[in-house]
């Protein structure tokens, strides 16, 4: 059950969390709500981790190997995630460091679970990016595959997610009306907060 006290500015956690361990961790400002869904933004020069380090690792195999979560800075765009607690995508818009609209991007999941200032779930590969323009691809097929090869997905969890993007896609939750948004300019890069790793 949501169990969430924020206040637009606050620092949250959006955190991937596979077999009971915090494999990825993205600090954001909480920014408020659309409809049921709660608005974090990540900003260039944020700390945060993830779960592989190198290139040549794929993400499914860096989640088995159940090695430790990696420092990295997000940069180059800001990214602003809609997420709604049970759902099992997220809603997400992107700029360029200089605010020019990027497109929309629907991240494919377990279903969401907050805990206090925490919104935790396991990212399973699949995404959907859509243009400006509203013409959309599929995302990191490849990796969805091999996370079914690898025994992380079964065949009906793999349909299933692939059911919840064709569902939303044909929803089309886009325009959202935050394309015109901007962070307010006091808000800072997040480091990460001590407990970061706490599930």
């Amino acid at each position: 059950m949501e169990d969430l006290h924020a206040n637009p500015g606050d620092a949250v956690l959006y955190r991937n969390v596979f077999r009971g361990r915090v494999r990825s961790c993205f600090p954001s400002h909480y920014v408020g709500r659309w409809d049921a869904r709660h608005g974090l933004y990540c900003q260039p020069g944020t700390q945060c981790k993830r779960s592989k380090s190198a290139e040549d690792v794929s993400y499914a195999q860096a989640l088995l190997a159940d090695g430790p979560a990696f420092d990295f800075v997000w940069s180059r765009t800001h990214r602003l995630r809609f997420v709604r607690e049970g759902d099992a995508h997220t809603v997400e818009l992107f700029w360029d460091e200089a605010w020019g609209f990027l497109g929309w991007y629907v991240n494919l999941q377990a279903p969401l679970v907050i805990r206090g200032t925490c919104f935790d779930t396991t990212d399973l590969e699949l995404d959907v990016w859509v243009r400006p323009d509203g013409t959309w691809e599929w995302k990191d097929e490849d990796g969805f595959a091999e996370m079914q090869e690898l025994g992380i997905l079964d065949a009906a969890t793999a349909a299933e997610l692939r059911a919840e993007g064709e569902r939303v896609i044909a929803e089309r939750p886009w325009p959202t009306g935050w394309e015109d948004w901007r962070a307010p300019a006091e808000w800072a890069p997040l480091e990460l907060l001590e407990d970061w790793h706490v599930v």
